[in-house]
């Protein structure tokens, strides 16, 4: 596909949405709807054979949701994604990690956005106050949750998260730093 023009139709301190004018390989015309944020820093913070998550309202799945700390900086901050992920696991949980791996990245949703996810192992956990949190984490509550009822949350369908099911599936694998 080759892109014939692209213009912004929405912008905010967290995303930008755009329109992209395209030409099929057979020379038909196309437009492709495209959301562009930064790369995402997921952080998987293990301990005793199971892992610490954070519950919060997803306002467009119009529920709280159960997943692994994640997110992106609100503005145009240049970090690492694994300075990123240090400062979401302390803001989301009050942890901080003695060690933090990078184990794998994926796309988060190819079909509609540029977005990436970082995923990390966070070990040597230490607990501490969470800091910072954004308003729409205000009602933000973590807890520790055993692999075998991470496992059954995941099948059941608690958890919806595709990030967190995505990143369980990288750890299962071995996760390589790629």
């Amino acid at each position: 596909m080759i892109q014939i023009s692209s213009r912004v139709v929405y912008r905010n301190r967290w995303m930008t949405v755009r329109e992209d004018d395209i030409r099929h390989p057979d020379g038909s015309p196309g437009i492709y709807g495209v959301v562009d944020k930064p790369t995402a820093a997921l952080i998987i913070p293990m301990e005793n054979d199971g892992f610490h998550l954070v519950e919060q309202y997803r306002y467009t799945l119009s529920r709280r949701s159960l997943e692994f700390p994640q997110g992106t900086w609100p503005d145009d901050r240049e970090t690492s994604t694994e300075e990123l992920a240090r400062a979401e696991l302390v803001q989301e949980t009050g942890l901080r990690a003695a060690a933090i791996e990078r184990i794998g990245s994926f796309a988060i949703g190819p079909g509609f956005t540029s977005q990436r996810c970082d995923v990390f192992l966070a070990t040597g956990l230490t607990p501490g106050e969470a800091a910072d949190r954004d308003p729409e984490e205000q009602e933000m509550t973590q807890r520790w949750v055993p692999r075998p009822d991470l496992e059954r949350l995941i099948r059941d369908g608690e958890i919806v998260d595709g990030c967190t099911m995505a990143a369980y599936t990288l750890l299962g694998l071995g996760g390589s730093a790629r």
